[in-house]
């Protein structure tokens, strides 16, 4: 007789370690047993997009590097507002100081030139039609730095839903074919996991663009396509026979 036990939690903990006082259930089996391993995902128009703008200064002081950046910076998230954006989908993710230098060939020493300033932010658009204006404004504004788009799913419960029904059907199908060839009536499911999987692919698109240089340039175009979304389940399943049968 084989003993088996399988973990009740949450679908959100199930990535998460087991906590100590976790429900657990001793499930008693007699037949032989299978482990299923199962990946689904669900492809859908992305809903959100996501940039990081950036701004560099340099100056002699680090005094003056820092408040040249800061005015720099502000002008561009005053743009960032102005596109509509709101200010809980504005988040600074780096200010970085550092000292330059020059070598010199002639007396093989460093030569100090001055500091350098790079303060960046992630933006959450919610208009993907307007990536390209947005990205095109932010320049404008003296953006130095930009990086994305990414794009996701910003709620994306139903396509996990739909893919996790998928999964366990085919994951069924599987394991009845299973039992079939060694001769049993059906299975009966004796424990389930499940590992969520990321939202993507998402494309990413690196981009460095002065100021001066967007004057003559045309609005980016922006192709969102889309992202997919999934989960992995494994499941152990019970080969058995009918009520009165052999």
């Amino acid at each position: 007789m084989i003993r088996h036990t399988m973990t009740a939690l949450a679908a959100a903990a199930l990535a998460l370690p087991i906590a100590a006082n976790a429900t657990q259930i001793e499930i008693t089996s007699e037949g032989p047993v299978i482990e299923l391993s199962v990946y689904e995902s669900v492809s859908a128009e992305p809903d959100l997009v996501t940039i990081g703008a950036g701004v560099t200064s340099q100056a002699r002081s680090a005094v003056e590097a820092m408040r040249q950046n800061a005015a720099e910076m502000q002008r561009v998230i005053d743009q960032i507002r102005a596109l509509g954006v709101a200010d809980e989908d504005i988040q600074t993710t780096g200010i970085n100081l550092n000292a330059q230098y020059d070598y010199d060939r002639d007396t093989r020493r460093q030569i100090f030139r001055g500091y350098q300033v790079s303060n960046r932010v992630s933006v959450k658009l919610r208009d993907i039609e307007g990536t390209g204006r947005a990205l095109d404004a932010l320049v404008s504004a003296g953006a130095t730095d930009l990086s994305g788009p990414s794009f996701s799913i910003e709620n994306d419960e139903e396509a996990k839903a739909l893919a996790r029904s998928r999964a366990v059907e085919r994951a069924e199908t599987r394991a009845q074919a299973y039992a079939e060839m060694y001769g049993f009536d059906g299975v009966r499911v004796l424990a389930v996991s499940e590992a969520i999987q990321g939202r993507g692919p998402m494309p990413q698109m690196e981009m460095r663009a002065m100021a001066a240089d967007a004057q003559s340039a045309s609005i980016a175009p922006v192709q969102p396509g889309q992202v997919s979304t999934g989960v992995s389940i494994t499941i152990k399943y019970e080969m058995v026979h009918e009520a009165g049968t052999d």
